[in-house]
């Protein structure tokens, strides 16, 4: 419920139930569009590399995957009930670039995102008001799922970049595959119109 002031008087308008639910399923999928990205660039990137480094000021993707596990597990553990920054949390230590083998990368990885699914599943609309903390600054439900989105869409963006820069002349195009834009628009404007996810025709 939100309230707003007209004239002096103090109004409350219901947020339309609908689009709200249709954000939640939207932030899901985009979620999980992310972690697509990261897996599919894991895919390709020989084992070795996944703790390479251009520079040791620099992380490697092991370093990024193990600050995005020790994020989420802080941001959505006990997510409506306790701040996202958590007292255990140790977050200089995750750009420490000791993770050593693929097995472990993968799991930290599952780790995170089953942490982070596990929160945004069961929310409903009446959720969404809510104030949850971080490091003591409120946010509403909403605003601190999109700020995460956004932490989590940069890095994912960084782990896609290196395996680019890992993979050179061999690295296969996560997106629209550089020269094929006309042939990937034409075979999106042959299909009728309709409603859906953009991530629902990968």
């Amino acid at each position: 419920m939100e309230t707003i002031a007209v004239g002096g008087i103090q109004l409350n308008i219901k947020l339309n139930e609908k689009t709200m639910e249709s954000y939640l399923e939207s932030v899901i999928k985009q979620f999980e569009y992310y972690k697509m990205l990261g897996e599919k660039t894991f895919e390709q990137v020989p084992e070795e590399k996944l703790f390479w480094q251009f520079h040791e000021e620099n992380n490697s993707i092991a370093t990024l995957v193990k600050h995005l596990n020790g994020n989420m597990l802080s941001r959505w553990t006990d997510f409506l009930t306790s701040d996202g920054e958590k007292e255990w949390r140790q977050r200089d230590e995750e750009f420490e670039n000791d993770i050593r083998t693929k097995a472990t990368l993968l799991s930290k990885w599952q780790e995170g995102w089953a942490c982070l699914f596990d929160a945004l599943q069961p929310l409903s609309v009446d959720d969404l008001d809510k104030v949850v903390y971080i490091r003591n600054m409120g946010h509403s439900v909403t605003e601190a799922i999109n700020r995460q989105l956004a932490h989590y869409a940069y890095h994912i963006g960084q782990i896609v970049f290196l395996g680019k820069m890992i993979q050179q002349a061999d690295w296969e195009s996560l997106s629209i595959p550089k020269g094929k834009s006309k042939v990937y628009n034409q075979d999106k404007f042959d299909k009728p119109k309709r409603r859906g996810h953009f991530t629902d025709d990968l």
